[in-house]
């Protein structure tokens, strides 16, 4: 499967670089033109070698909602039963803030959910993850094997260790903690590289944790969250230990506006990314709730 970029800038071109307000509807007008130039040319590349090819244009709300991801999914593996290659990109001409996923990094990791792949190779201008800025640092040395996605690896690749980092090798490193602990392998490579995608050696290489998510978990943690909640230490004994759910004496922060049903991302007070849950309130009634013993989220730790 191949995720894409380049819909706005391949309708900009088209149109003969105009000069457009910069509105969220001017980078929707270009998406709408050049999401048809961007298939165009992939259909020409591919029919070249006979093979045919089918478009996906996907926001956050076809992988949040549990019903709509299934169906994704139908619609995906239906394409690769028929030899069909899919080309996926985020549907940037309805999408708006609230349902885009953002970066391609982490739809390809949502893809690759949804097809239950065995490998993501995400392609960039880097040879992969190095232990510097490799542009900066001429003593950056390439990290060849990765087992554990630690706070460490997360700094290194410019991010911030709650994982809101954006941009680059950053949400690189998002996408592969994703598919990491959904059983799929991931490597990092130079995408100007010949025979990148046949040769398994180049690159950084993630390893797939051994005991993946099962299948709804899978959606659970691949959703990209639409907010987050900080908890105190006590809610992090009852995920981790006892496999509890959420309660709402136990957070200590909300963080961002989402509705009831939505997938949000629990972190610890000291910032670490430790579960996604399913929250059964919506963020202003946990900014007002009175701490009853109720439930709050069911949650899904991660477990890492």
């Amino acid at each position: 499967m191949i995720v894409t970029s380049g819909a706005i800038a391949a309708g900009r071109e088209h149109l003969g670089y105009p000069e457009l307000p910069a509105t969220i509807a001017t980078k929707q007008l270009l998406a709408a033109v050049g999401q048809n130039r961007l298939i165009q040319l992939w259909g020409q590349l591919f029919s070249i070698y006979g093979i045919n090819i089918g478009q996906m244009l996907l926001t956050r709300a076809d992988l949040e909602d549990r019903e709509l991801f299934l169906n994704a999914r139908d619609t995906l593996r239906a394409l690769l039963d028929n030899r069909i290659v899919p080309v996926i990109n985020e549907n940037d001409a309805v999408a708006t803030a609230e349902i885009k996923v953002g970066d391609n990094d982490n739809l390809s990791a949502l893809a690759a959910i949804l097809a239950d792949a065995d490998k993501l190779l995400l392609l960039t201008d880097q040879a992969g993850l190095f232990t510097a800025d490799p542009r900066s640092n001429p003593e950056a040395e390439l990290i060849r094997e990765v087992g554990d996605i630690t706070d460490e690896l997360r700094l290194i690749a410019g991010g911030s260790v709650s994982g809101l980092g954006t941009g680059g090798m950053s949400t690189k490193l998002q996408a592969a903690d994703v598919a990491c602990r959904a059983g799929i392998d991931v490597i990092i490579a130079a995408g100007n590289r010949a025979d990148v995608i046949g040769n398994v050696s180049v690159g950084t290489r993630f390893h797939a944790v051994e005991a993946p998510l099962e299948s709804r978990k899978h959606w659970i943690f691949g959703a990209p969250p639409a907010g987050e909640i900080t908890i105190d230490d006590g809610a992090l004994s009852a995920i981790v230990e006892r496999g509890s759910s959420l309660l709402p004496k136990g957070i200590r922060e909300v963080k961002g506006n989402f509705s009831r049903g939505e997938v949000i991302r629990v972190c610890t007070l000291s910032g670490r990314d430790l579960a996604h849950a399913v929250t059964r309130y919506n963020s202003d009634a946990l900014r007002t709730h009175d701490r009853r013993a109720s439930l709050a989220a069911d949650c899904r730790y991660s477990g890492v």
